[in-house]
């Protein structure tokens, strides 16, 4: 089982860890990890290994294992794979990790406005969306930007907590997403907790406070079914790719 440092500290930008074991597929395991495995819709991180010698192994993304409790790191194609038991400096991309975090708790965000069961979602670097289930309502982006840029602006604190299962299951209005239901299994579920304003299970990686997102914009509201809206956003003042 990998430490989840990015858990403990999304912040954490570097960090020595030591080489558990490469798997069978070429994938390195680390005893602990800054770098985020993709899972909820969010991707996993990037960045490097620097090695004693001062050579680096560039990571071109994490995943978790079969288990979800352990971070695979997958190395760029042709690059060295380090010795099991190497101690390594391990250095995520922060730039897009933290593109990452402000995304992903602004879609929590764009889900405390539209009060929807969530079908879906995806965070990326440059735009962002999550699935609705809601009938045509006439749904306005520049009233959904409004009152998103509006919570933003409220700064406030996002924190993390713990619940068991039990008691997540005798609260089950705190999930959202209808595709995706909470890891289970390891006897306790993190919730992510919004000022007052919002509470749901989640894993991912967020900032310390809303204000830190800066504005964004509801870039389009596209029909993806009969009862499916799908609502993407991206920063202020950036031009779509």
């Amino acid at each position: 089982m990998t430490e989840a440092l990015f858990r403990d500290d999304a912040y954490m930008k570097t960090a020595t860890a030591t080489v558990d074991h490469i798997n069978d597929r070429g994938g390195i395991v680390l005893d602990r990890s800054i770098f985020y495995g993709t899972s909820g819709g969010q991707p996993g991180d990037c960045g490097l290994l620097r090695r004693a010698d001062g050579s680096e192994i560039a990571i071109a993304t994490a995943v978790l294992g079969d288990d979800k409790a352990g971070v695979i790191l997958v190395p760029a194609e042709g690059a060295a794979l380090p010795d099991p038991g190497e101690n390594v400096e391990t250095e995520i991309d922060w730039e897009r990790r933290y593109r990452h975090m402000r995304m992903h708790t602004a879609l929590h965000l764009l889900s405390v406005v539209l009060k929807y069961p969530v079908t879906g979602g995806s965070i990326g670097a440059d735009e962002s969306r999550l699935d609705f289930d809601i009938p045509d309502a006439g749904l306005d982006k520049d009233e959904i930007t409004a009152a998103v840029n509006a919570l933003i602006a409220t700064d406030y604190p996002v924190t993390d907590e713990w619940i068991t299962d039990a008691e997540l299951d005798a609260n089950p209005g705190l999930v959202k997403t209808m595709s995706v239901q909470p890891p289970r299994g390891s006897g306790r579920i993190r919730l992510v907790r919004i000022g007052d304003v919002d509470l749901q299970p989640c894993g991912g990686t967020h900032v310390r406070r809303t204000s830190e997102i800066g504005e964004i914009v509801v870039s389009k509201i596209e029909k993806k079914g009969r009862q499916n809206r799908r609502v993407r956003i991206r920063f202020a003042g950036e031009d779509a790719a």
